[in-house]
């Protein structure tokens, strides 16, 4: 199977997974993609591939942004607000290595998350509630 080919086929998979998931596995899967794609947006920026560097970079945004969005403010209380920080500081900072470069800031932003994905994974799904939801 060509890389083309198999890139298809991963989509598929993940788009197939996603669309049978509960809120609580999604959100985990929004963070471990965020995770795999600060790790090619890291590996771009050390091969010097701009273009690719900044695409990725932009989709780990995009993850930040979505899950900024399932925030629910009037049930999470502080902890809701927190991770609103923290997703906000994440954007900032990868919007900052982007410019600049800064290998070490895109580890900054893995350590942050994948602590918001340990903490996730213990999360009994039973106690997870998305905007939106009743």
């Amino acid at each position: 199977m060509n890389n083309e080919g198999l890139g298809a086929y991963q989509h598929s998979q993940n788009h197939a997974q996603a669309a049978s998931a509960s809120p609580h596995r999604l959100i985990q899967m929004l963070l471990e993609g965020l995770l795999e794609n600060v790790g090619r947006a890291r590996g771009f920026m050390e091969r010097g591939q701009i273009a690719d560097k900044g695409m990725m970079i932009s989709k780990c945004i995009d993850i930040l942004n979505g899950l900024s969005s399932v925030l629910d403010e009037d049930k999470g209380g502080e902890v809701t607000q927190e991770l609103f920080r923290l997703y906000d500081y994440c954007g900032r900072r990868l919007f900052e290595c982007n410019i600049s470069n800064d290998v070490e800031g895109l580890d900054e932003v893995s350590r942050l998350i994948n602590e918001i994905l340990e903490g996730w994974v213990v999360l009994k799904p039973d106690r997870v509630q998305v905007a939106g939801e009743d």
